[in-house]
């Protein structure tokens, strides 16, 4: 039995145990919140390479007393050489989710980091060098890991399409053969760029010698992204999207993410809210659920790259727009849903340091190891976030040339008017703000604590790693046998899983008491840990 973690100067949540004490380390050490967090995303980069990589994006949101959170966005863009005509001329009716055409945007993590530390210098005094920050990274890409459970499962479910990828073999399999919990594997290519970048600076990942060693490599495995595309390449900081609901302001990522859902889940379902007696209740599941399905058909509808919407996101986060889609909510019966969903692997991390700064962050590589090839010269696997995009030029994600696909990834965190601050998140794709909005609500609304929020069953509409039902509402087996029943008399399309399951997320979250003690709380599913001190 897992119970909440807490400690008085510094904390970080991984889904890694390595992860997190890179994190821990740095916090020891005098270092500050997004150091810690630079440190953890590298070190998970290369010791969890099944969610995430170097050649993934990411997103952050900081949180620093006395000012208003900001953004970053650490996400890429098509490159300028591709466009639906590439696609079609090489007789594709759809973007391929794995091999050299599923790479086709710009790797974003690298740059978020960059702009994390920029604010972490310029703002916070941090002053911790790159090759302390990177430095545990290094030295397990060149002298090994261990596989975890989790890379073991998605290497079984994916070997046969990834197999025969350029690099894959080399790096994630064992002889051609599967390899076991514990088992060590080893990227010394990365290492190398982990090691130029911590020399060099973060910025020669687009515009240095790391950047050309990529584009060489790139064009090597016959993706279309160019150095040109690289070079071209800016993270972005902004202002979240943000919500406010009795007693707390809520925080997420603004487009081409979905962040907007996850804010709208909570202030549809707030609502509803009177009737939900408990967190283990029908009405709790079912007004989350049913909420869900109107926040995803605004996103369906309209959330892509900011630069190609008609609609600001903040319209939907209006009482009065919120007020009028509440109704389409019965608080007995399901509503049909049809719509199609999309699955993620990613990791969310959480950090707060001594002087009340906290991070929410998530990284990615969108499926499970990305697109399937790893970079021969820099050892890089890449991601494929291009797989969001569609082929159909009227589709609201239609490919264009320099334009950002449609991003699951959303950090969240809230700001209590008690002082409380809580960053949370989760992997899992369209599961990411389901779940961010039963943490929220157990922990918020049902006083829960914060790890009996993040162990409690969970559910999940739509979205498999598997296969099998698109549409249906899964939920885990630990649900009382009668709110089950409840569900399926409700009109709800049930389908019961086990105990725990990874499609239902790998969670975490921390919160930032007012007397300056952390509380923290990481997914039983998963394999990560909280680590304090």
């Amino acid at each position: 039995m897992l119970h909440t973690v807490t400690a008085p100067r510094g904390m970080i949540a991984a889904p890694h145990h390595l992860a997190a004490q890179s994190g821990l380390d740095v916090l020891r050490d005098g270092g500050n919140a997004i150091e810690a967090m630079v440190a953890a995303a590298a070190t998970i980069a290369v010791v969890y390479p099944h969610m995430n990589a170097l050649g993934g994006d990411a997103f952050w949101i900081i949180h620093e007393p006395g000012r208003p959170p900001m953004s970053i966005d650490g996400s890429g863009a098509a490159g300028k050489a591709v466009d639906i005509d590439l696609f079609k001329s090489q007789g594709f009716s759809s973007i391929p989710a794995t091999g050299p055409m599923a790479a086709i945007t710009v790797a974003g993590a690298v740059s978020s980091w960059q702009s994390a530390l920029e604010v972490s210098q310029s703002r916070w005094g941090g002053s911790l060098s790159l090759e302390r920050l990177l430095g545990d990274a290094i030295t397990y890409a060149r002298s090994g890991y261990a596989v975890s459970a989790a890379q073991r499962r998605t290497t079984v479910r994916l070997k046969t399409a990834l197999a025969a990828l350029p690099g894959f073999a080399d790096h994630f399999l064992a002889a051609g053969e599967i390899p076991d919990e514990g088992s060590v594997q080893k990227n010394p290519a990365l290492a190398e760029t982990l090691g130029y970048l911590a020399r060099h600076g973060l910025d020669d990942f687009y515009r240095g010698e790391v950047a050309r060693r990529i584009a060489a490599d790139l064009a090597r495995i016959g993706s279309p992204l160019k150095g040109e595309d690289m070079a071209r390449h800016r993270s972005v900081r902004r202002r979240p999207l943000s919500l406010p609901l009795p007693g707390v302001t809520l925080f997420n990522a603004p487009p081409p993410t979905q962040g907007l859902a996850s804010l709208m889940i909570l202030g549809l379902f707030e609502r509803h809210a009177s009737a939900a007696p408990d967190a283990d209740s029908f009405e709790h599941l079912h007004g989350l659920v049913e909420a869900t399905k109107v926040a995803f058909k605004v996103r369906n509808a309209h959330i892509t790259d900011p630069l190609y919407m008609s609609v600001h996101p903040t319209t939907y986060l209006n009482d009065h727009v919120l007020d009028k889609l509440s109704e389409e909510i019965s608080r007995r019966t399901a509503a049909p849903w049809p719509a199609a969903l999309r699955d993620g692997d990613t990791v969310y991390l959480t950090a707060a340091d001594s002087q009340g700064r906290v991070v929410s962050f998530i990284q990615s590589i969108y499926h499970g190891y990305g697109s399937g090839m790893v970079l021969p010269d820099s050892g890089i696997l890449w991601h494929n976030r291009g797989h969001a995009f569609s082929l159909d030029p009227r589709n609201v994600q239609a490919l264009a040339p320099g334009r950002k696909p449609f991003h699951t990834l959303s950090p969240a965190l809230a700001k209590f008017q008690d002082g409380r601050v809580m960053a949370y998140g989760t992997m899992g794709g369209d599961g990411q703000p389901q779940t961010q909005a039963a943490l929220f609500t157990r922990y918020a609304r049902y006083g829960q604590s914060l790890q009996q929020a993040v162990t409690a069953p969970r559910w999940v509409l739509g979205k498999t790693l598997d296969g099998g039902k698109q549409h249906d509402l899964k939920v885990e087996s630990r649900f009382d046998p009668a709110v089950i029943q409840a569900l399926g008399r409700a009109g709800h399309d049930v389908s019961v899983l086990g105990p725990f399951e990874d499609i239902m997320g790998h969670a975490a979250a921390l919160v930032l008491r007012p007397d300056g003690w952390l509380e923290g709380a990481v997914d039983p599913r998963g394999d990560g840990v909280v680590a304090g001190f």
